[in-house]
């Protein structure tokens, strides 16, 4: 059975350890973080299934933080927790992107329904397979093996495409060379290696106009695609 991972941003300690206590009792898998710069950083290095956050933290805010996170991905959930009871704090806090704004003091249980309703409703939508991606001026057909606009057609190798597709649902996340050669190739071995650095080499020639998007080498770990 699947442990959902969630990121937890709250800088209370003592409410952070028995909401983080709760959810892990109800098997959820928690990254709790104590203020948003951390948790910002975190959500950048793991995928997490739905995040969950304070409003008034330090260094930076839940406010900042969801909007932040909603340039990485607009599709996980966000629940806001906090103190904040004006309607226009609440308001504001929905037009961010976020899903739910619970007002502090909450119920566990009511907190664990939010999560549950959220869970649900995003792998209903994840299971809707995507062929078709927008990657800077081109649309990415996943299926055909290519990347096209109104005046361009680039042709791609099975092998590109599927790693092309690998780093899109992956956007802005750290991708070990290990994970990218076992998802496409089932193996990690030399040969294998030296074909992933010539059609990502190759990737990066299709893309290098392409503004805000870029295939970032990290030395001795792998890769990240950003856009």
């Amino acid at each position: 059975m699947k442990h959902f991972k969630i990121l937890y941003a709250e800088d209370d300690e003592t409410l952070a350890f028995l909401t983080k206590d709760n959810l892990e009792q109800n098997n959820y898998d928690v990254t709790h973080c104590s203020n948003g710069k951390l948790s910002l950083e975190a959500f950048k290095e793991e995928v997490f299934d739905i995040c969950i956050l304070d409003i008034m933290m330090p260094k930076m805010d839940g406010f900042e933080l969801a909007t932040e996170i909603r340039k990485i991905d607009v599709d996980v959930p966000i629940i806001f927790l906090s103190a904040k009871t004006l309607k226009e704090d609440r308001i504001k806090g929905l037009r961010l992107g976020a899903d739910d704004y619970l007002v502090k003091p909450f119920s566990i249980e009511e907190l664990l329904l939010k999560i549950e309703i959220f869970l649900k409703r995003s792998q209903k939508n994840n299971g809707i397979k995507k062929s078709v991606y927008e990657i800077g001026k081109y649309q990415f057909d996943t299926e055909n093996f290519i990347l096209f606009n109104e005046t361009e057609k680039i042709s791609l190798t099975q092998r590109e495409s599927e790693l092309l597709k690998l780093f899109v649902d992956n956007k802005n996340l750290v991708l070990k060379r290990q994970q990218i050669l076992t998802s496409l190739w089932g193996d990690d071995d030399y040969f294998m290696g030296r074909s992933l650095d010539v059609f990502i080499s190759r990737l990066r020639k299709i893309l290098v106009n392409e503004k805000g998007i870029s295939i970032e080498n990290l030395h001795g770990i792998g890769f990240r695609f950003t856009m």
